[in-house]
């Protein structure tokens, strides 16, 4: 599945989406569902929690593992996916689509430092 060219990304394979009011809407990318494998279960960060970039504030389990969700910049949660904990396997068939919170970020030049598609192909490439 490409990576979308309409966000960013993080080499801890979170994917951003600016929104039109300047806040993130934050995922998980294809990668990081595909080496999950089959996932069970979703932790979301309550709304109002404040998070530092690089900051784990969500976690979701598969079969194989735990992995913390990072937040891609510093900010604030401002809603969750609040259908994702009941359907949590839409990661694996859906992640760009299978959100999980949206975050009112501290700057908003931050976004602009993640990655790119392209940039974010190369690492997991290297990663591969």
């Amino acid at each position: 599945m490409p990576d979308p060219d309409d966000r960013r990304y993080t080499a801890t394979h979170q994917w951003a989406r600016q929104n039109p009011d300047g806040s993130l809407t934050v995922g998980i990318t294809d990668f990081a569902q595909s080496q999950l494998g089959d996932v069970m279960f979703v932790e979301l960060p309550p709304v109002g929690k404040t998070v530092v970039a690089d900051e784990a504030c969500a976690v979701v389990e598969s079969v194989k593992s735990a992995s913390d969700v990072h937040a891609p910049v510093a900010g604030t949660v401002i809603e969750i996916n609040e259908a994702l904990p009941q359907t949590p396997e839409s990661i694996n068939t859906l992640p760009y689509e299978s959100w999980f919170f949206k975050l009112q970020p501290d700057a908003a030049q931050a976004y602009n430092h993640l990655m790119n598609a392209a940039q974010y192909h190369t690492l997991i490439a290297q990663e591969s």
